[in-house]
């Protein structure tokens, strides 16, 4: 009796052991060097870029203007009345934060346009991976980062070409 549940038990390892590296087949994917291949992604930095130069024209006027009010308080005549001066140290503050709202504002305007065009690049990388991953068995697919893998012992398989095939990206 105790011969047969050994000899059961011996018979079952490989087909366990099989099963556990069926189930852990890992993939790595280079999304960096994929997202830069991509023709949408040239098209967003395109736009992302004209729109910059736009915010950097405004805030070269605005600077200008600036530099203008600046040049006015610092040529005022020492025996200029003292409401005059206030109201001029008032408009050069009140300009100061008013290019400093506008730069906030452009910094935010121009993070939420890459967001919003890069948005739909990710999530095609993401069906091309999940396709990939499911015509290969992948148990498990990671974006390669050498900084944030700290350790695997797994044997795992470079993904990013079939992806970029997927996506008909060289």
């Amino acid at each position: 009796m105790l011969k047969k549940i050994l000899l059961a038990v011996a018979l079952a390892l490989p087909m366990f052991a099989a099963s556990a590296q069926q189930t852990a087949k890992i993939g790595l994917v280079d999304t960096s060097s994929i997202i830069p291949a991509m023709p949408e992604y040239n098209e967003a930095q395109k736009k992302v870029a004209e729109q910059s130069k736009k915010y950097e024209d405004e805030y070269a006027r605005l600077n200008e203007e600036m530099k203008r009010l600046m040049d006015e308080f610092q040529n005022m005549k020492d025996d200029e009345l003292q409401a005059i001066r206030d109201r001029k140290t008032r408009e050069l503050q009140d300009y100061n934060q008013k290019m400093q709202t506008f730069e906030q504002n452009a910094m935010q305007d121009l993070q939420k346009m890459q967001q919003e065009l890069l948005s739909p690049i990710f999530a095609k990388i993401k069906t091309a991976v999940e396709a990939v991953g499911a015509e290969g068995g992948y148990s498990l697919i990671q974006d390669y980062n050498p900084q944030l893998t700290l350790y695997f012992a797994a044997p795992t398989v470079d993904i990013t070409s079939a992806v970029k095939s997927k996506l008909g990206i060289k």
